[in-house]
């Protein structure tokens, strides 16, 4: 038996995948199938920052003593009042090694670009580019250190196709899902783990045709918009003002450097950057638990 344990956020419940008999499958699943005599504990929620990843899922998981673990976080970090990369990477890095010193093979991954996904002005873009850049050199140290078997969706030309995402671009699709399983199953088999056979990349079912993304722009879609109006975009739009007329902090002149690196690949050490909060009177982005048929 292998026991499988994944924990993170609303890409690891598997949001954008829906299972045909109710509820999430996601890539977990997806992944798990391609293990042998896989027994999986999903134990992520929507909305989970590396803090709580920590201190709520990490429990649990040491009590399941799994085989493989995978801790996905960070993208949720990028988007609250107080974004600390720093602290985001420490809460990731005492995560991952517990898991390793209960015996687990640990799955990390290099986050997307969520202003590519969203499409976003330069203007809006840039702070967030930033902040998930800043994400990522953390969970480069954290890669570095301690061995985990990292993935890195930030470079992988194929994350950022149009045909792997939902209709809100927050989430991956059948098929988006489908190419985590596959790269972290390629982590998985060239590290030497038992496998069995590769999970299939292309979706089960031909998925929501344009009527039915529009149908759900026009129904649940604008309650998301509503949403969005009154928390993501505002919020963008205070960090681009506050980026034009405050000096960038370090954490951020050290995110534009490594994004503007040339050649880079593969997982490696960064330079230690020194943690610096933002001010905690702006409210975080609301991302409370929705119904599971959105």
């Amino acid at each position: 038996m292998t026991r499988i344990v994944t924990l993170g956020d609303s890409i690891t419940l598997g949001m954008g995948d829906p299972d045909p008999s109710g509820g999430w499958r996601g890539w977990a699943q997806h992944l798990a199938a391609g293990l042998p005599d896989p027994e999986l504990h999903n134990l992520a929620v929507l909305g989970a920052q590396a803090k709580h990843v920590e201190r709520d899922q990490l429990p649990a998981a040491l009590e399941l003593r799994p085989d493989v673990a995978s801790v996905v976080v960070g993208i949720n970090d990028t988007l609250r009042a107080g974004f600390d990369p720093v602290r985001t990477g420490q809460a990731t890095a005492r995560t991952v090694a517990a898991l390793q010193a209960g015996g687990a093979t640990v799955l990390t991954m290099r986050l997307p670009d969520p202003a590519r996904m969203f499409g976003l002005p330069a203007g809006l873009a840039r702070p967030l580019s930033r902040r998930m850049n800043a994400v990522n050199l953390e969970l480069d140290k954290v890669a570095a250190r301690y061995g985990t078997l990292q993935w890195d969706a930030a470079r992988d030309p194929e994350t950022y196709e149009r045909r792997n995402w939902s209709v809100d671009r927050l989430h991956p699709n059948e098929r988006g899902h489908r190419l985590i399983a596959c790269r972290l199953w390629d982590s998985l088999a060239a590290a030497g783990f038992d496998v069995a056979a590769r999970p299939d990349p292309e979706p089960s079912d031909p998925g929501p045709t344009r009527r039915d993304d529009f149908w759900w722009m026009a129904t649940k879609g604008t309650k998301w918009f509503l949403r969005r109006s009154v928390d993501l975009i505002p919020y963008l739009l205070f960090m681009a003002a506050r980026e034009a007329l405050i000096a960038p902090k370090d954490w951020a002149a050290a995110a534009d450097r490594a994004a503007g690196a040339a050649g880079a690949a593969g997982v490696r050490g960064a330079a230690g950057v020194p943690g610096v909060s933002e001010a905690e009177w702006l409210p975080g982005i609301d991302e409370a638990p929705e119904p599971i048929t959105e």
